[in-house]
């Protein structure tokens, strides 16, 4: 410890015994103060202050000296769990802006908002139940009114899932790439689940769903890797029906075959995707059925659909006593009602692998 600090301390101690004035207290404090941001140990401060008795008191009986020595000895302990404490301390504060750099990183691989398309008014939000979310989610343009739209759930939560978000997200960007001839939504799969397959951790999976809507023909064709099952919202009957979900997680099987499907949507006809956090609400201790889901959704669906996905993301926010268990990620894509409905009238159907 600093010698300056030693003689200040003696000042002080032969001050306060001499005169016992409490104002000599404000100084004590303000010393203490100054201990604690320098974060010096309590043996130090003990063994400054044993000293500095032995200074005024030179003719300290034995046994005093004694006790000084075993008060020491127990302090000695308290340092060394101190310091203990201070590395956990420093290398807590280092883990905490290294999950603020990578919030940061994870933020930029996500969309800036849903882009506009013609003929559809799109939604999203995603919030992550803590700092780091294990939701993906993006738009990719694939030229000629047509838009894909994925969601995906990775496994695993904290710094590795950003890193996998990172690697699907880079291997979606060649899509952009081929807007003449773009890939279907099976075939995205089967290579996004090559690249999983190949380069991630057996122990973290990935489950997605992929679809690409035809603004022109208003058809949604997409092809699910393990995905929660999202919704087809049928405007003139008010009914949902629960999307078709037959394909493996990303990352188990490098031979997986995804089935794709499409639907075509007539005037204020809606796609509701959303991640399991969203099924995984918990309501009294209940998990919520999709039955109330589709209700709530049902409740709010005539809104713009960005207003839409943020006011049930709310509304089951409250139900949940504001507690979110797993990310949420929801997605809605809602045909506009001015649209001229031509086009073949069927409404689902398999289309093939």
């Amino acid at each position: 410890m600093d010698i300056h600090l030693k003689k200040l301390y003696q000042k002080l101690l032969a001050s306060y015994i001499t005169s016992k004035k409490e104002d000599h207290l404000y100084s004590v404090q303000q010393l203490s103060k100054w201990f604690l941001e320098k974060r010096i140990p309590p043996d130090e401060v003990v063994n400054m202050h044993v000293k500095a008795m032995k200074e005024q008191y030179p003719d300290m009986p034995d046994d005093l000296k004694a006790s000084f020595d075993l008060l020491i000895e127990i302090m000695i302990g308290y340092g060394i769990s101190y310091r203990e404490k201070e590395k956990l301390v420093n290398r807590h504060r280092e883990l905490e802006n290294e999950i603020e750099v990578a919030v940061g990183m994870q933020q930029t691989l996500l969309p800036d908002g849903p882009p506009k398309l013609g003929g559809v008014d799109i939604g999203v939000v995603s919030v992550a139940a803590k700092q780091m979310s294990g939701d993906y989610y993006n738009f990719v343009d694939h030229g000629s009114g047509s838009l894909g739209i994925a969601i995906a759930d990775i496994i695993g939560k904290g710094i590795p899932a950003a890193l996998c978000m990172s690697m699907i997200k880079y291997a979606m960007d060649r899509l952009d790439d081929q807007p003449s001839a773009p890939l279907s939504p099976s075939q995205v799969l089967r290579d996004l689940n090559t690249v999983v397959e190949r380069n991630v951790d057996p122990s973290m999976f990935i489950t997605m769903v992929y679809g690409v809507y035809d603004s022109l023909n208003h058809q949604f064709r997409y092809a699910t890797a393990g995905h929660e099952p999202g919704l087809y919202y049928c405007h003139e009957t008010g009914e949902f029906v629960d999307l078709e979900t037959k394909g493996l997680v990303l990352g188990v099987s490098r031979e997986v075959r995804y089935p794709e499907y499409k639907i075509r949507l007539s005037p204020q006809d809606a796609i509701i995707l959303f991640s399991d956090g969203v099924t995984e609400c918990k309501v009294d201790g209940r998990f919520i059925e999709r039955d109330m889901l589709k209700e709530i959704i049902r409740t709010h669906i005539h809104l713009p659909a960005q207003e839409a996905v943020e006011t049930i993301h709310q509304a089951l926010y409250d139900m949940c006593g504001y507690k979110i268990r797993d990310d949420q990620t929801i997605v809605i894509l809602k045909r506009d009602a001015d649209e001229m409905d031509t086009g073949d009238p069927e409404q689902k159907e398999v289309v093939g692998e």
